[in-house]
């Protein structure tokens, strides 16, 4: 895909999936706002082997779904 998406569109066109976003416009917060999406899928895993692969030079990887509430999420 080469076409710039919105984080709104993405969330839309790929629900509960893992997102692999080339260079990503973000805002003050770093958070994603737009970027070209390169790989998508359930499998997390999969979307990073795809970030090691294609070697982009700036990139983002977003989760579209809800994260359950008995999950830990580490950052």
């Amino acid at each position: 895909m080469d076409e710039v998406l919105t984080a709104a569109q993405i969330e839309t066109q790929f629900e509960s999936e893992w997102v692999l976003i080339e260079d990503p416009q973000t805002d003050e917060a770093l958070e994603v706002r737009r970027g070209k999406v390169r790989w998508h899928s359930k499998d997390r895993d999969e979307v990073y082997r795809k970030a090691v692969e294609f070697r982009p030079s700036r990139f983002a990887i977003l989760y579209t779904g809800k994260i359950p509430k008995d999950a830990a999420v580490v950052l």
